[in-house]
């Protein structure tokens, strides 16, 4: 026999588990318990009660005064003659009964009048085992004890308590607001009148044609809890848990297909024990036939036997007959309430609909069922749980733990000063804004980058000297207050992006923007079917910067053509091939196509009448024979044509009267041409990093030079007609094979900035000390050139310098 210790460990789970256990578990449970004490209360009593008493019946044939064989009774020690129940005479003593009561005990006795509280208790056991196996089983019992332990934390959570008591208190604000008809929030921005308020589930951002909607305000409402920095911690660590356990489990039905198969089993199990219980319950009974065939031993050939204990075990049967019915009939509800419903999904429509966290998402397989399981026990567990499903609820911790490290002055210490003397701040890889950058009111520049969640609320309408911001790889949400400042104060965006949907819809409606700067991927293959949206509304807008991949220019640029002064597309080295768009353009003073692969000058360009300056550095152009029509630009003053692969520069080059700035460098140029030398108002001329071997002597010709760079050639010797160039103020002459310089540098009064390294320099002239304005700072030699300077020459180039040098340190 098993006592009942050993029994009961059995159904010993965990109390912690007690809420995936529904109220059938529990009642089957006590059912299990009842059945084991019947079990134990009949074995108790067969083991001290359970015997039978036969004695013989005579037969009317037989002679009385027959003697029976006595052959048998050699080891009886007394002979005694006992009579049966009616005075006669049966000749037989008290062991001959003894060894009948035992013997018929045996073999009149049916086994399951013997054996009932066995199979009883095996019976028992074998439910208990079934019904708690999905609680010990290996590949489901982690994820159970996972579950259990997270759910409880999340029920325990603060973090739940403070999200809940917001939303309570958000819904009694929104509430009271309704009832006295309080009109104080701002309608939705839209470009479309006939377009709704969009509900409070609805993104803050939407793009549907063009159609934009800010985010509606958020109500202030007073922090219900203080949350610390522990339970802040606590929280992340809950919400982190809770993603990896998602993760984890949401992609299998072990756990469901496991309940559904014991719940089966123990069905099963049912259906057998009422079966074959039925048959015989009818055989325990009171009287029982014995025929031992002992005759020869006990001369009487029938006995007729009396069960002590059939009444009672037929009492306990009947009882667990009824506990078993009512176990089965359980087992059939919890089979329909397996298949009745879809219990491998999971929606939180109800917690959606009395909280404000709309985003909470539906779940499936495992992590579904569990969570029904639990609603059986207490609904409020999911509630609380869900708050750790939405993404809105974990935003709000970030937000808040944000909030706490980054104060106002640890963001003072991040603001500097940048290249155009502005003050800026730059925020990377945050969880959001914090709110302290909105009450630095005297920045001017504001990045955020890598901050996928960035949020700009009203608060940003105090910063009144912003007026330049960065969003890399940061699709922002705006609030319509927010909105309606950036519109029109904003004067330059920068936006940096993967895909083009992640330009925030709103950038399209800033009416007040100068400069618009898109760095990102504009021609992969999800966005054939995207472009940019319409940029007509940006009506004020005059630089407009692309670096991207782009095989023709948007046509959605062309809505902004007659605005832009300024059109800059860089390519990663996409072949630009439609170009006609350009000739809309007719306001644009500065071109640059850059890494376009363009192999020619595109003739669009030759329309452009107001056209100043033109880029198209780093292409793939050999030759420029149609620079003669720049001759019809009137305007160009700036030409660019460094990084390319030209060979040489056509004499049509001098209709272009009005050029000022002449780029070629990084080219494949052997010569200068006398007609570059026609430029009259030519002020800087760069050749540098080609061929050249000579500078011509016309070059005296150009008396408004104020810059020539020709690093990097093959040049040995200077004709004396450059510093005719008096005008020059930069000279860089590094890297080619110079051996003298002539002591005519002197004539330069205006020289700042001489380049002599990286040539065969001996010595350096004594005449650099009339270069009045050239500081040592300003010339690039070898230190041992400088070395062969005479000593008053070395100190009218170092005037100056030590101050800015000690300042520097």
């Amino acid at each position: 026999m098993f006592t009942l210790a050993e029994v009961a460990s059995l159904n010993d789970i965990q109390p912690t588990y007690r809420i995936l256990k529904p109220w059938w578990d529990v009642f089957m449970d006590y059912l299990a318990v009842v059945m084991l004490m019947v079990a134990i209360f009949a074995g108790t009593m067969q083991l001290t009660k359970d015997q039978v008493v036969c004695l013989p019946v005579l037969q009317s044939t037989v002679n009385s005064k027959a003697q029976p064989s006595t052959s048998g009774k050699a080891d009886f020690t007394t002979v005694e003659t006992t009579t049966d129940s009616s005075g006669r005479k049966t000749n037989l003593d008290f062991q001959q009964y003894v060894f009948i009561n035992q013997m018929c005990y045996h073999l009149a006795l049916p086994w399951y009048s013997k054996y009932f509280p066995y199979l009883v208790l095996i019976h028992t056991i074998i439910l208990i085992v079934s019904s708690n196996f999905w609680f010990k089983y290996p590949k489901t019992c982690s994820k159970i004890e996972h579950f259990v332990s997270i759910l409880g934390k999340c029920f325990e959570s603060p973090w739940t308590t403070k999200a809940l008591s917001e939303t309570a208190c958000e819904d009694s604000e929104e509430n009271k607001q309704r009832l006295t008809g309080a009109q104080s929030l701002p309608k939705y921005v839209s470009t479309s009148s006939d377009e709704g308020s969009p509900s409070a589930n609805t993104p803050m951002i939407t793009k549907s044609g063009f159609k934009f909607s800010a985010d509606k305000p958020m109500i202030e409402v007073p922090s219900v809890t203080i949350l610390d920095k522990k339970d802040g911690e606590q929280a992340k660590a809950l919400f982190e848990k809770v993603r990896k356990f998602r993760a984890h489990v949401e992609d299998s039905d072990l756990i469901y297909k496991l309940y559904v198969g014991q719940t089966v089993i123990k069905t099963v199990k049912f259906i057998f024990i009422l079966c074959y219980t039925a048959n015989f319950v009818n055989t325990i009974s009171f009287e029982h036939i014995c025929n031992p065939k002992v005759e020869h031993l006990i001369g009487y050939t029938q006995f007729e036997c009396t069960h002590n204990m059939a009444y009672m075990l037929k009492k306990l049967l009947i009882s667990y007959i009824s506990l078993i019915c009512v176990y089965g009939f359980i087992c059939l509800y919890t089979l329909f309430w397996l298949f009745r419903i879809p219990l491998k999904e999971y929606s939180f429509e109800k917690v959606r609909e009395e909280s404000s966290f709309s985003d909470i998402p539906d779940v499936k397989n495992d992590f579904a069922f569990l969570l029904h399981m639990v609603d059986q026990y207490d609904q409020l567990y999911s509630k609380r749980f869900g708050v750790f499903l939405s993404e809105v609820s974990e935003n709000k911790l970030r937000e808040i733990s944000l909030n706490h490290e980054w104060t106002f002055e640890k963001l003072r210490q991040h603001v500097s000063r940048n290249a155009q003397d502005k003050q800026e701040l730059h925020l990377f890889m945050l969880s959001g804004v914090p709110d302290a950058v909105f009450d630095l009111t005297d920045l001017d520049v504001l990045k955020l980058e890598l901050i996928p969640e960035a949020k700009i609320p009203a608060k940003i309408s105090q910063m009144t000297n912003l007026q330049e911001l960065h969003l890399c790889h940061c699709p922002a949400k705006v609030e319509q207050t927010a909105f309606s400042f950036l519109r029109d104060h904003l004067r330059c965006l920068h936006v940096k992006f993967t895909d083009v949907a992640e330009i925030p819809a709103w950038v399209y409606l800033l009416k007040n923007l100068r400069e618009l700067y898109l760095i990102g991927n504009l021609n992969s293959e999800n966005n054939k079917m995207i472009g940019l949206e319409s940029l007509r509304e940006l009506r004020h807008l005059k630089i407009l910067y692309v670096k991207s991949n782009l095989t023709k220019i948007p046509p959605n640029i062309t809505d902004v053509a007659p605005h832009l002064t300024k059109l800059v597309i860089l390519n990663d080295g996409t072949k630009l091939v439609v170009l006609n768009s350009l000739k809309k353009m007719t306001n644009v003073a500065e071109l640059e196509l850059q890494n376009c692969e363009l192999e020619r000058i595109p003739h669009a360009i030759f329309s452009l009448s107001n056209l100043q300056e033109l880029d198209l550095k780093s292409n793939s152009i050999r030759t420029i024979e149609e620079i003669i029509s720049f001759q019809h630009l009137k305007r160009l003053t700036c030409l660019k044509l460094w990084h390319n692969k030209i060979v040489n520069i056509p004499s049509s080059i001098t209709h272009i009267k009005n050029l000022e700035s002449l780029y070629l460098s990084n080219n494949k140029l052997e010569s200068l041409p006398a007609a570059v030398f026609s430029l009259q108002k030519l002020r800087c001329l760069d050749v540098s990093y080609n061929s050249i071997a000579l500078i011509p002597a016309e070059i005296g010709l150009l008396q408004n030079l104020q810059h020539f760079h020709i690093t990097g050639n093959k040049v040995d010797t200077l004709p004396k007609q450059l510093f005719k160039c008096v005008k020059l103020r930069t000279l860089s002459l590094g890297q080619n094979y110079i051996t003298s310089i002539p002591d005519k540098i002197g004539q330069l009064l205006q020289l700042t900035h001489l380049e002599l390294k990286g040539n065969c320099l001996d010595h350096l002239p004594a005449t650099l000390r009339q270069c009045q304005l050239l500081r040592k700072s300003g010339l690039v030699v070898e230190d041992h050139l400088f070395d062969t300077l005479p000593l008053e020459v070395k100190e009218v180039l170092n005037q100056d310098t030590s101050i800015p040098f000690a300042n520097g340190i």
